[in-house]
């Protein structure tokens, strides 16, 4: 057994896992900042149930997400020992920050948003509402900054450290802003923030579609349907003009990382950009490729005729991705927002002929349609992350030339064994089994009970529970949670 393949395969499982709730809470938090703006603006009671009906979900997912996230930070220890001596000067400014910018006004304003309610004025709700929507935010920025910095490290100088008569390298900060303000922090930022957004408005668009089609709360469903629609048309089209830019910065700063999306081997001009196909690594093309001749060219450089360095060229400098994985992750990303522009445009447009509602076949396209979201930010990290490989640290590249990076196979613990990692893979594989079984019934049993709307007499849950739980645990968070 791999050692070093099933380390990976164990941050890969955790960290995915752990990935599908912090999107979704960002994106909720949003939408709860607009369903109590609304309701301070109109004073309409029913946009007051919707915070509350979609407060209980955010607690759900919030809770989720700060205990899976917990885990990663012990794998940095056990597992990947080199890596984190030589990143720690930078992941530990950076995750001081979110512990003090994010973690803090989190965990300060969670209580009033879960349970004040009945306890502080509309005004005050609505601010714990807003800070904890922010304290996701900020959560974000410094989580990304970390890893933005891995791909495109700036701001620090590898310095040598003996201990114990052996020569360790670690890379100390030199200038944190441009350490902060790396050349991919922003494209990554906004690519991260929209996915999340997106996810956040296909499940209240899946829920509200849902109630729609049973004919249960249908004006509090209609509204929540079209203000998540808003948000979803807006985000849809901007993560295109994000991906675009983000893909230009990666082809500028990580080469060999687009070279493996687009399945690049030769060193071409006029190079095509492929709309799907099956790249052989060994035969080093694509087969049964469909491609758009000169596309590639055309967005990385603005010029068709364009030279585009391959895989062949760039491998002895920078290693060689997993092309394969890599490339369809990122083609189906790009198929998935492509799908989400189209589905939220002609759902805009139906809504505006106030037609929407009548059209139940697309009405159980959204109900299902919230998988793109989940499926859309999962390969958006595959593609990132499988993509800079065969390094954990990516090297920089300064005037033709290769500088620093940290291999992946060298950032390993040296005393842990492969049969640990097994066993430990084995053993979260099923705590998070039965943590997603439960996820799925106690989301289950909230929409089932459904918003309290206004005159109806329903009693809200039980002030314990689970969104006791999210509270209780979003104190344990500390400053090292991966929340996002």
């Amino acid at each position: 057994m791999d050692v070093l393949l099933l380390s990976r395969l164990q941050f890969a499982l955790t960290i995915m896992f752990h990935y599908l709730f912090p999107p979704l809470t960002i994106g909720l938090g949003v939408v709860l900042v607009y369903l109590e703006a609304m309701f301070l603006w109109t004073k309409d009671p029913l946009y007051e149930s919707a915070a509350k009906f979609w407060t209980k979900i955010f607690g759900l997912n919030f809770a989720l997400g700060v205990v899976t996230g917990i885990v990663m930070e012990f794998e940095f220890g056990t597992n990947w020992a080199v890596y984190s001596r030589y990143v720690g000067d930078v992941f530990g400014s950076a995750l001081a920050a979110e512990g003090i910018f994010a973690f803090f006004l989190e965990s300060g304003f969670l209580s009033l948003l879960l349970f004040g309610w009945d306890r502080v004025g509309p005004k005050m709700h609505f601010f714990a509402t807003l800070m904890v929507a922010c304290g996701g935010l900020f959560s974000s920025i410094w989580i990304t900054v970390a890893n933005s910095w891995q791909q495109t490290p700036t701001g620090h100088e590898i310095r040598e450290h003996v201990i114990n008569g052996q020569v360790f390298l670690r890379a100390e900060i030199v200038d944190f802003w441009a350490m902060v303000f790396n050349p991919s922090t922003v494209h990554r930022l906004v690519h991260v923030w929209l996915g999340a957004f997106l996810l956040g408005a296909f499940f209240v668009m899946s829920i509200s579609a849902w109630y729609v089609l049973h004919k249960r709360h249908l004006e509090f469903a209609k509204r929540s349907f079209t203000g998540a629609l808003l948000l979803a048309t807006v985000c849809s089209l901007a993560q295109l003009v994000s991906g675009d830019l983000q893909a230009k910065n990666v082809a500028k700063h990580q080469p060999a990382k687009m070279a493996a999306m687009e399945g690049l081997f030769e060193t071409t001009d006029n190079a095509p950009l492929y709309l799907w196909g099956w790249p052989d690594a060994t035969a080093r093309t694509v087969h049964y490729g469909v491609a758009l001749p000169g596309m590639l060219s055309w967005l990385i450089h603005h010029d068709a005729a364009a030279t585009v360095t391959g895989l062949n060229d760039l491998e002895a400098d920078f290693g060689s991705p997993p092309v394969w994985l890599t490339f369809q992750a990122y083609h189906a990303m790009i198929a998935i927002g492509m799908v989400m522009i189209a589905c939220t445009l002609a759902a805009s447009y139906w809504r505006w002929r106030g037609t929407l509602f009548d059209k139940r076949p697309v009405m159980w396209f959204f109900v299902f349609a919230v998988g793109l979201g989940f499926a859309g930010n999962e390969l958006g990290w595959i593609a990132a992350e499988v993509g800079r490989q065969p390094w954990v640290v990516y090297p920089q590249f300064v005037e033709g030339q290769v500088l620093g990076g940290l291999r992946t196979s060298t950032a390993l613990s040296e005393s842990v064994a492969a049969e640990q990692v097994l066993g430990s893979i084995i053993a979260f594989g099923l705590v998070y089994l039965l943590l997603f079984a439960l996820w799925l019934m106690l989301l289950h049993q909230k929409i089932h009970h459904g918003p309290e709307l206004p005159g109806t007499g329903g009693h809200e849950e039980g002030k314990g529970g689970l969104l006791g739980a999210a509270t209780a645990l979003a104190t344990h968070k500390g400053s090292m949670t991966d929340e996002t």
